[in-house]
């Protein structure tokens, strides 16, 4: 990787724009259910409409939060106290039930569609300066990051409606417990919760105002509020970070973003697989997952030939990609840049769909590009 200037980022800079952003969207109501005593609810599912000032363990966290990030208590227990828990947020972060089959085709066919394809050409054609500017300072290729924001948000159409503080508050207290990762992933929207309430504390600015994704995330490139505190810049040099509006600002962003997780310059995402491995041999292959493992001669040895790449001596992984009914399952071998990509989401399909859009994208504005040019005089 060739050496990287970050941008000027101004102190708190990330948040001067949150209170402009989104004052426009319109507030999402929890979905209503039979109403229960306060002390039911927060002992198991909580009423639609409860403000977390009513529980105990509500204000235990917010206590806990202002002495570890030196914020007032009083402040930290307002703020919780007024966020509303959302009944549908538990649910979308259910898993699907046991039984349920991946399709990696229905998948594809939900991201690189003629819709986000349509849009990306005019996002490209837009903010083409921006995307040659990132590409040379941060050597991420202009195909990943038109991807990502296509797969987040269809290029800013899509942000989310929903108050980041309610759905924060939410995962933060009542993520499901049949969820396989309860205990850590509460902890981890525990962390955001308190970068959000740290960031408005010092900005001044009422957390309330900003909306976003159920999960919490923000922008074109839906940051959730660490990875905005220490990815995002202000790629436009108009002194704020601002991902609601400035797609240079997203562009920079996610492609620093890129950076900071480990994205080698020059390596290719993936490699076609020529697929003979079974029993124990294809099961060790796909124990590790998405995480780049093996060596292409090691995949060799166990019945997995890596095309184009047989001589390749960095990291591999076998992904393996489920086709349910729709046909066979396929196979690709991932470097450490797919592996980067998943750093976004914890999916083999989710980082193939980037890649994907990205490049049909980018076949598209070419296209675009010279018709243009011979209709010119």
């Amino acid at each position: 990787m060739k050496s990287m200037h970050s941008p000027t980022r101004p102190a708190l800079g990330w948040i001067l724009s949150l209170g402009l952003a989104i004052g426009h969207l319109a507030t999402v109501q929890a979905a209503p259910q039979p109403a229960k005593s306060a002390r039911k609810a927060a002992a198991s599912q909580p009423a639609a409409d409860i403000c977390y000032a009513s529980r105990p363990d509500a204000m235990q966290l917010a206590a806990e939060m202002a002495e570890h990030h030196g914020m007032p208590r009083e402040w930290v227990e307002s703020m919780l106290g007024q966020a509303r828990y959302l009944a549908q947020v538990p649910r979308l972060v259910t898993p699907p039930a046991r039984g349920f089959v991946k399709n990696w085709t229905v998948y594809r066919s939900r991201f690189v569609e003629p819709i986000r394809i349509r849009a990306g050409v005019d996002f490209w054609q837009a903010n083409r300066e921006a995307l040659e500017r990132a590409e040379r300072q941060f050597d991420v290729p202009a195909e990943i990051i038109v991807g990502i924001i296509g797969v987040e948000t269809i290029y800013g159409r899509q942000m989310g409606n929903f108050r980041v503080m309610d759905a924060l508050a939410t995962l933060s207290l009542d993520f499901p417990r049949a969820h396989p990762r309860a205990l850590a992933r509460t902890e981890y929207f525990r962390g955001e919760l308190a970068q959000m309430l740290l960031t408005a504390y010092r900005s001044g600015i009422d957390p309330f105002s900003i909306r976003g994704s159920y999960a919490g995330a923000m922008g074109m490139g839906q940051f959730m509020p660490t990875s905005w505190d220490q990815w995002a810049v202000d790629f436009d040099g108009d002194g704020r970070i601002d991902m609601f509006h400035s797609a240079a600002d997203a562009i920079g962003s996610v492609a620093n973003y890129f950076v900071g997780h480990g994205w080698q310059s020059g390596l290719p995402s993936t490699f076609a697989v020529d697929m003979q491995a079974r029993g124990q041999d294809l099961a060790e292959l796909q124990a590790p997952d998405i995480l780049p493992s093996f060596t292409a001669a090691q995949m060799a040895a166990k019945g997995a030939r890596v095309l184009g790449g047989e001589d390749y001596r960095r990291p591999l992984a076998l992904i393996t990609l489920e086709n349910g009914s729709s046909g066979p399952t396929q196979y690709l071998a991932g470097t450490e840049n797919f592996y980067a990509i998943t750093r976004y989401n914890w999916s083999a399909f989710y980082a193939l769909s980037v890649i994907e859009l990205g490049q049909r994208v980018h076949e598209a504005y070419l296209s675009r590009q010279q018709a243009s040019a011979y209709r010119s005089p």
